[in-house]
């Protein structure tokens, strides 16, 4: 069977590295000159089954305003005359109870943890390298406060038989050497050491030349204007340039502009583009950087080691699709990796980027089929498609194929959003 996939981020080459191993013939459609070159070119660069969990959670409405009072806050929100923002942000609201959040994390967790040895599988099976390191992730608690509350974050841990470590602040100096230079600013932190890091963006980049091995055929420089449709079943793409492609399956990973193309046809995927920052810095003391990632609890930072760079991620930004580099979320940024490894790199050559991660109010990405018989979705994995994208691909490989899947999948797809007839 030809299969097409619209997306060339780490969700659309790892779905085509599966499905052309399932012997499929696999041709990818993406609109820039390479792929992982947008939401996955400078993320955070974290693997993290252990930090999967909805941001819509109790009692996050309240810390929600207290952040958008905050000079160095988390979260950022533009007033807009975007009825979708509003919409996306009432269901959010509607998902943050504690029925709503042990389903949501239940199904991402589960998503997640099958992701990561779907990713140590694929490293044995290829042996791609991509500046990765399994040495678990930190989560530092600057004040006493935050350490006192580790429990609301141990119990899911619990829930779900997560490994963790709660650590004294000479805990964490032992996990991470470099934070003895500023060790009287920790209280504590809370380790998961199943957590791995890795370039997201090399990572896609290798991966796709395996697949191009495999016969996977990519097309660069090519947008998609929309989906032809027939009856229940799709007929072909119709390109920026007015071509048509045809194939027998369609996979729609494009991020947070998915919607758009699926909208058309009858399909909600409440998708909204939650826009993300990062700094990558060059490493100029290796005994002063972190050896993994550190997630700085009070501005909602990640610091990770990728080889011989320092990636430092954040900040969450409603703004439609706006790609604005905004100087206050940078000082962010460089408050805290100049808090905690003040002499690991040099922030007068850091590169500034953003990237616009593709949310749902749930959290759980769109993995899966829709009503359209020969339509699929890969996306909508928020801050966590790189977590997740080894699990997706090889998910819905499966499900292309009419293989069942090795995990429960029936609410991972778009079709949990369809409105009764």
């Amino acid at each position: 069977m030809h299969v097409m996939i619209l997306g060339g981020g780490v969700v659309g080459v790892a779905s085509a590295y599966y499905l052309a191993k399932a012997g499929h013939q696999v041709t990818v459609i993406e609109r820039q000159p390479g792929v992982g070159l947008e939401t996955s070119f400078a993320n955070a660069g974290q693997v993290s089954p252990g930090y999967s969990a909805p941001w819509a959670a109790p009692g996050i409405p309240l810390k929600a305003m207290k952040w958008l009072m905050m000079r160095h806050r988390p979260l950022v929100l533009w007033p807009c005359l975007e009825p979708r923002l509003y919409g996306w942000l009432a269901r959010m609201l509607a998902n943050c109870t504690e029925d709503a959040y042990r389903r949501n994390k239940g199904r991402m967790v589960r998503l997640a943890e099958y992701s990561r040895d779907a990713l140590r599988d694929l490293r044995s099976e290829t042996g791609i390298t991509y500046d990765h390191r399994e040495k678990g992730t930190l989560q530092l608690f600057r004040t006493q406060k935050q350490l006192d509350h580790v429990g609301d974050d141990t119990r899911v841990l619990d829930a779900y038989g997560v490994p963790y470590e709660v650590l004294d602040s000479a805990g964490c100096i032992a996990a991470e050497p470099a934070l003895r230079h500023v060790g009287g600013i920790i209280a504590g932190g809370l380790r998961l050491p199943g957590d791995e890091t890795g370039d997201a963006h090399l990572f896609t980049q290798r991966l796709a030349a395996i697949c191009e091995g495999l016969g996977v055929a990519f097309r660069y420089r090519v947008p998609v204007a929309q989906l032809l449709s027939r009856g229940d079943r799709i007929e072909g793409v119709e390109t920026g340039d007015g071509e048509i492609l045809r194939a027998d399956a369609y996979v729609v990973a494009l991020g947070s502009y998915s919607p758009a193309l699926l909208r058309p046809l009858g399909i909600e995927a409440p998708v909204y583009p939650v826009k993300g920052y990062s700094l990558t810095l060059p490493v100029t003391d290796a005994t002063a950087a972190p050896v993994s990632t550190v997630m700085d609890e009070t501005f909602k930072v990640g610091i990770t080691r990728l080889g011989d760079r320092i990636r430092v991620g954040g900040t969450a930004e409603l703004a439609g699709f706006s790609d604005v580099l905004r100087v206050p979320r940078r000082q962010t940024l460089e408050r805290s990796v100049g808090d905690l490894f003040p002499r690991g790199g040099d922030l007068g050559q850091a590169k500034f980027w953003t990237g616009l991660r593709p949310m749902t109010p749930d959290g759980t990405p769109l993995v899966g089929p829709t009503r359209v018989a020969n339509l699929f979705t890969n996306t909508g994995h928020g801050t966590l498609g790189w977590t997740m994208a080894c699990g997706s691909g090889r998910l819905l490989a499966d499900l292309v194929s009419g293989r069942a899947p090795e995990i429960e999948s029936e609410d991972l797809g778009v079709r949990r959003y369809a409105v009764p007839a």
